[in-house]
């Protein structure tokens, strides 16, 4: 095939990925903790212009390294400060993301195995989702599948060991240093974890000796370190904290996040689904294929394989960290799906049958625990719900509806894309209806009005992240430091914490302007104590925000919510 053909359909992948990701990303507000740290780091860093020391609310914050952080920076420095700024990186990493995977899928099993790769990729909805979240793991996946794409190419050019070989590996080295400048050496754990295990499996150890080791060592060093030593000057204990606190400690110790072996179980399967249904026919189409294409499955299977049961083995673990495994799932879903365009009238029908019947059955449960547990969510969420196990359903009856009457497996595979496209589209307006359980926009804008120069914006035993992002304060945290606890001592910190709850007191009436966010149930408490006594100007969810001017209009809407009884639990 023509290097420009296949640049051509690269190019149109990366296209309608960028479709798919960028209508409408900054219309939700940000997502709390997670999309309100990091927007907020960000916004932070292009304040300061320090592009060393990443702070969230001004507090040193070294969990991460910085490279996500400068991407949203740069997006804010051309677009402004707005959640489509700091989306914007995830959205272009995970489009890029499927056009590697494409890429990859191309070299294996042809154009066709990478249409249907890209397409698996792009609508499963666990990457869906994340591509339009302001997180580091789409950044963190996207450096991981190029370099083991690159290692992949390196491994199988003519020699390894000299020419294009040399280049590729070289690449694949550059990539996992910026996996490390995402998300620590983890990018460089993993991948280079699934490339020996590759290596040893094929029988091929001994090539590794020829690999260019001493220049891809120097170029990732040439990447990563000056960072590192930067830091590490300006930051004592970073370098303790980074690796051992935020790496080691977190994978062997159930900090936070606390799930057991079983938790990507039904993340994969849920978050690749209805994709993963192809995987199977997959296995065996390139099983049954020559010894390239099996030594091909080999290197998928342990790509997913490691990533997979590295991430289960502690208890610390979020649904998202699996997202680097997902490719090596869609681009056998893809050979599945190819396989499946050969098969014959017959078997084509029996495999929609299933999967109709497998899809009803699943949309049905989902509907029924929707209609049951509902009540603990907002209307709109469950009525887009319900759509949307509607959607799937309806799209696997037509699927089977295709194949029964004869017609060729494209128009089936056809039809299965355009529901997924329409399911993917009522899942972004279900995080839109889902905006009254983790998101402050408009509490932050009800705040703003009563902030001025001189003012202090407050939370009570909780730090809502966002607040900074959309008011432009600083969040004084009261008797509560949370993850900004290690670094939460040292003097340029001390603005963001009030100790307790008499200084809070002392502060609330010293005749500073000062606005306090806390959740419902502290309200007696805090009327209780504090003088003069809270003004409620402002409601989100479950949190006020409070005001010490006794001159000042509540809001009557805010404090009828304030005074109704709480909700009782069924």
């Amino acid at each position: 095939m023509k290097p420009s053909r296949r640049f051509l359909r690269l190019a149109l992948i990366a296209t309608a990925a960028l479709l798919l990701y960028l209508p409408g990303l900054g219309r939700p507000a940000l997502w709390e903790p997670d999309e309100g740290r990091y927007a907020e780091i960000a916004r932070e860093m292009y304040l300061s212009g320090d592009y060393v020391t990443p702070r969230n609310d001004y507090v040193r914050y070294f969990e991460k390294p910085p490279l996500m952080y400068w991407a949203e920076t740069a997006s804010i420095a051309v677009l402004g400060q707005n959640e489509f700024a700091v989306r914007l990186p995830a959205a272009l990493f995970s489009a890029g993301q499927v056009v590697v995977a494409a890429a990859l899928a191309d070299a294996m099993l042809g154009p066709i195995a990478a249409l249907l790769a890209a397409v698996a990729l792009a609508l499963s909805p666990l990457f869906f989702g994340f591509a339009r979240f302001v997180t580091l793991d789409p950044g963190l996946s996207f450096f991981m599948v190029a370099a083991l794409a690159s290692f992949y190419a390196a491994a199988r050019s003519e020699d390894f060991g000299s020419g294009a070989g040399r280049r590729w590996f070289r690449l694949s080295a550059a990539m996992l240093a910026m996996g490390t400048l995402t998300k620590g050496p983890v990018a460089l754990l993993l991948a280079g974890a699934v490339a020996l295990a590759w290596l040893v499996a094929e029988g091929r150890t001994r090539e590794a000796l020829r690999m260019p080791w001493i220049s891809s060592i120097a170029l990732f060093c040439a990447l990563t370190v000056p960072w590192f030593v930067l830091v590490a000057e300006r930051n004592p204990g970073f370098l303790r904290f980074f690796f051992i606190h935020e790496h080691v400690d977190r994978y062997l110790k159930a900090t936070e996040h606390g799930w057991g072996p079983w938790f990507f179980v039904p993340i994969v399967l849920a978050g690749t689904w209805p994709w993963f249904f192809f995987v199977p026919d997959g296995v065996r189409a390139m099983s049954r294929s020559g010894e390239r294409v099996r030594s091909d499955l080999r290197f998928l299977l342990i790509w997913f394989g490691l990533i997979f049961v590295f991430f289960s083995i502690p208890r610390s673990k979020l649904g998202e960290y699996i997202l680097p495994a997902i490719p090596a799932l869609a681009i056998v879903a893809g050979a599945g799906m190819q396989a499946l365009l050969s098969f014959d009238a017959a078997r084509i029908r029996r495999t929609f049958g299933w999967f109709a019947g497998i899809n009803v059955a699943l949309s049905a449960l989902a509907a029924a625990a929707l209609l049951i547990a509902g009540y603990r969510l907002p209307p709109a969420m469950v009525r887009d719900g319900l759509m949307i196990a509607s959607a799937v359903a309806t799209t696997a009856v037509v699927c089977f509806a295709i194949a029964a009457r004869g017609r060729h497996a494209r128009a089936a595979v056809f039809a299965l894309v355009l529901g997924m496209v329409v399911a993917m589209g009522l899942a972004s307006r279900v995080r839109r209806d889902a905006a009254s359980l983790a998101t402050y926009r408009n509490l932050a804008r009800q705040a703003s009005r009563h902030l001025g120069p001189g003012c202090v914006l407050a939370s009570y035993r909780h730090f809502v992240q966002s607040l900074p992002f959309y008011t432009g304060f600083r969040e004084a945290m009261v008797s509560f430091r949370g993850e900004l606890a290690p670094f939460s001592r040292s003097p340029d910190a001390q603005a963001s914490f009030i100790p307790n709850d008499a200084d809070l007191s002392r502060i609330w009436a010293s005749g500073a302007c000062m606005v306090l966010i806390a959740d419902r149930p502290y309200l007696p408490q805090l009327f209780k104590e504090l003088n003069p006594r809270p003004v409620i100007v402002g409601c989100e969810g479950k949190k006020f925000a409070l005001l010490n001017n006794p001159a000042s209009a509540s809001d009557a809407d805010c404090v009828a919510r304030a005074n109704e009884p709480p909700p009782k639990a069924r």
